[in-house]
């Protein structure tokens, strides 16, 4: 019999402990795995701890995951264990696995080879923003990073604004923290004055901000503090 593959979100915020906003039940989940495919090693050994694991740390198996990891030989190498019937979880940096993360890798292995897929209840940045946005939930779409060159960048914020105004989509996207403060001036010099701009800064930490006004509003107001910020933002009607 196979093992199960089980997603086990972690704390969007590091100043957020792991029981503040782990479920009961996905600590006993977590209590009886013995072995985890994490992005970042170091930071998946804290979480565990933080978390109150049953089992010593050192006992555990850790295999990483992550922006380096090929498809193919080194994604069935990580599922090999679940085929031969151990059972395992899988954990990003913050948040969700599988979204706007490497996760989603071993997850298509696993539905390939037939192995169960259980997602554990937990926070998601991408949802949380939207949540507290006021903007469009019903019909929307995250389209991850946009290019880094302005040129480029400025035609992507355009192509999202007029799908937000012709479907009334909202249109989330994240940008490298360090690189936010450049993205939020050009959003405030490309898009028009009534497009409804949001932003949710360190969601579930104590510097939380979360904010929505037009873009003519926002031009009228001193710029958020976003330097090195992890941040989503949203582009709606």
């Amino acid at each position: 019999m196979y093992g199960t593959l089980y997603l086990i979100p972690c704390p969007i915020s590091d100043r957020t402990e792991p029981w503040d906003v782990l479920p009961a039940a996905n600590r006993a989940v977590i209590d009886a795995l013995d072995y985890f495919i994490v992005e970042n090693t170091r930071t998946a050994r804290r979480f565990l701890s933080k978390a109150g694991i049953g089992r010593p740390i050192d006992t555990l198996c850790f295999r990483e995951l992550n922006e380096h990891t090929a498809a193919g030989r080194e994604v069935e190498e990580l599922v090999a264990p679940l085929l031969a019937g151990r059972s395992a979880g899988v954990i990003s940096e913050a948040g969700v696995p599988g979204v706007a993360d490497p996760g989603a890798l071993v997850v298509a292995a696993c539905h390939r080879r037939g192995i169960r897929v259980v997602p554990l209840v937990g926070p998601s940045s991408i949802l949380m923003a939207l949540m507290a946005s006021g903007l469009n939930g019903q019909s929307f779409a995250f389209n991850g990073y946009l290019p880094v060159k302005p040129p480029e960048r400025a035609r992507a914020i355009r192509s999202l604004e007029r799908r937000a105004a012709a479907e009334g989509q909202s249109q989330l996207f994240i940008e490298t923290p360090y690189r936010n403060a450049k993205l939020w001036a050009q959003l405030l010099d490309v898009c028009a004055a009534e497009t409804k701009l949001a932003v949710a800064a360190d969601i579930t930490a104590p510097t939380e901000l979360i904010a929505t006004y037009t873009v003519g509003e926002w031009r009228k107001r001193a710029a958020p503090d976003l330097n090195r910020r992890p941040a989503i933002f949203i582009l709606g009607i």
